[in-house]
């Protein structure tokens, strides 16, 4: 059973260079306040970081020994929760057997400094075939199953998740895990305000139709739905609090993808004015409710039975997540965020190389669809 709090924390942007030791200190205070807020669920996976060896596969873990070292750290008189920790197990043409994904899972265990796993995920499905122009594509999905079922067997995990799969492969997935007696506990897919097309929400249907706990990376359409963006003028960003809360590094690719859907128009195929209208609406229910817009977006995930799972780099930004627990959207407030989604014309498809449905793997684009 996968009991964690209503919002997470995601790690993908946190470093371990030595020249951010300062903001290292910060994530240290990130971690403590997490604890002591009942807010302790942090999502990591064995390719996050930013050092150069991780990139190039040489120093999986990164993030994961962070972690590992923040929470050892955390005043046990201040923790109220016992943290939860989710990682992440990557498909890779090297990686062929039951035994790769155990291995992963046990060198996992070593690097968080735990005998066993809160949740291991399999990043994505497996996509990653170079040999398929040769037709020589091998599909290991079925042996990555195995292989999570063997770690749940061995007692090194407590749950198990996939990324990234939709309806059709879920429930390939569960039928193979069901014939070893271990459930699926989770599926995590990029799903936001802006993001519920493409399969998106019919598969967070389909999860919580099927007890399997749904938990939403980019909640915040890589920052479109934070308040950096206002609706009097997308292509100004907000000089309040909120945007030090919301900033975070973006390549120039991105940042120029996401000023697009902003503000649209000049030659772009959103629409002049961009996510404004929706942004409009988003300011004024954050007004009713005494919250900010990044809180009525990360709520809107919770109310539709998600976990989403902001990005968060300072204790600041994550005061700011936090307030998105404790109080709910109401049923009329969805249903007008939605419809004003809707009439917007398009949904999120990622900025840059960060795309929600496909990933850059060195030699080409691979994608995959929530069908």
């Amino acid at each position: 059973n996968l009991e964690v709090p209503a919002v997470g924390v995601g790690t993908i942007s946190w470093s371990s260079d030595k020249i951010l030791e300062l903001e290292n200190l910060e994530l240290q205070s990130l971690v403590n306040k997490a604890c002591a807020s009942n807010a302790a669920f942090f999502d990591t996976a064995e390719r996050y970081g930013s050092h150069y060896k991780t990139a190039l596969g040489l120093g999986w873990g990164e993030t994961e020994k962070m972690i590992a070292k923040f929470l050892d750290e955390v005043p046990a008189s201040s923790s109220t929760m016992t943290p939860v920790v989710a990682t992440k197990f990557t498909p890779t043409p090297w990686r062929t057997s039951v035994e790769s994904v155990v291995k992963a899972c046990e060198d996992s265990c070593r690097r968080l400094g735990v005998e066993q796993l809160d949740l291991l995920q399999l990043h994505m499905p497996d996509i990653v075939q170079p040999l398929r122009i040769f037709g020589k594509a091998q599909n290991k999905n079925e042996i990555y199953w195995e292989g999570m079922a063997e770690c749940y067997r061995r007692g090194l995990v407590k749950n198990v998740g996939v990324s990234n799969y939709g309806p059709s492969l879920l429930r390939k997935c569960q039928d193979k895990l069901a014939e070893y007696d271990v459930p699926l506990a989770s599926n995590q897919i990029a799903y936001s305000l802006l993001g519920r097309h493409n399969g998106a929400q019919e598969t967070v249907d389909y999860c919580n139709e099927n007890g399997i706990k749904v938990l939403a990376y980019y909640p915040f359409a890589m920052g479109l739905l934070t308040g950096k963006y206002n609706s009097v003028s997308g292509k100004n960003i907000a000089e309040d609090t909120i945007t030090t809360l919301t900033t975070s590094k973006k390549t120039a690719l991105e940042g120029n993808d996401l000023k697009k859907y902003a503000s649209g128009g000049a030659g772009s195929v959103i629409p002049e004015g961009g996510i404004a209208p929706l942004l409009a609406v988003m300011e004024g229910i954050a007004e009713q409710h005494d919250k900010t817009v990044a809180q009525v977006a990360l709520n809107y995930i919770i109310c539709k039975g998600a976990i989403p799972i902001p990005g968060a780099r300072s204790s600041a930004q994550l005061q700011d997540n936090i307030g998105a627990m404790g109080w709910r959207l109401t049923d009329d407030e969805v249903t007008l965020l939605e419809m004003t989604a809707d009439d917007l014309g398009f949904g999120f498809d990622g900025a840059g190389f960060k795309r929600t449905s496909e990933k850059f793997v060195g030699y080409g684009v691979e994608k995959w669809s929530l069908d």
